[in-house]
């Protein structure tokens, strides 16, 4: 199936942000694999903060998505891998997104103007880690090109997570 993809923007999250976010991933379908239940608003609070931080450092951050009309449907990005473990000292590239609009492409466009603007900001190549169960996220990686790297064991959930890496 070869359909357009659908017109998406992406932003600097902005303190209202951190509100939408919160009500968009509140259900369970969406934070399946990210702890099976909705963050505190307080989690994404910070969590917006930080990006725009990390877009003033490194000219990019997890961009709020925002759909055709301006509704902010989720996020997509890249920031540097934040834990202990896994792809250390590399950027990775991430999204979340509303269930309501799963399956419309959102996020491959979003995801495909990420991989335009990491470039452009200088990364010579990006990492997704995603949950091994997690299939339409791996699908993702697929249509971006990228290829299984690495899989490791989360060590607080002890669940797989595959590594997959895309250099230019």
């Amino acid at each position: 199936m070869n359909r357009a993809l659908p017109v998406v923007r992406l932003r600097v999250p902005t303190d209202e942000d951190a509100v939408a976010w919160h009500r968009v991933f509140d259900h369970p379908d969406v934070m399946e694999f990210h702890g099976g239940r909705s963050a505190e608003l307080s989690f994404y609070e910070e969590l917006t903060a930080r990006q725009r931080r990390h877009d003033a450092e490194h000219g990019f951050c997890l961009w709020t998505m925002l759909d055709e009309s301006g509704r902010v449907i989720g996020f997509t990005g890249a920031q540097p891998w934040p834990q202990e473990w896994g792809p250390r000292g590399e950027i990775e590239i991430g999204w979340r997104l509303g269930r309501e609009h799963w399956g419309k492409g959102y996020v491959t466009a979003a995801a495909r103007m990420t991989l335009e603007r990491v470039r452009a900001a200088g990364v010579s190549g990006v990492v997704a880690m995603v949950n091994a169960r997690n299939a339409r996220s791996i699908a993702v990686t697929r249509r971006l090109g990228m290829s299984l790297a690495e899989v490791f064991t989360t060590p607080v959930s002890q669940q797989e997570a595959h590594c997959y890496r895309l250099e230019w």
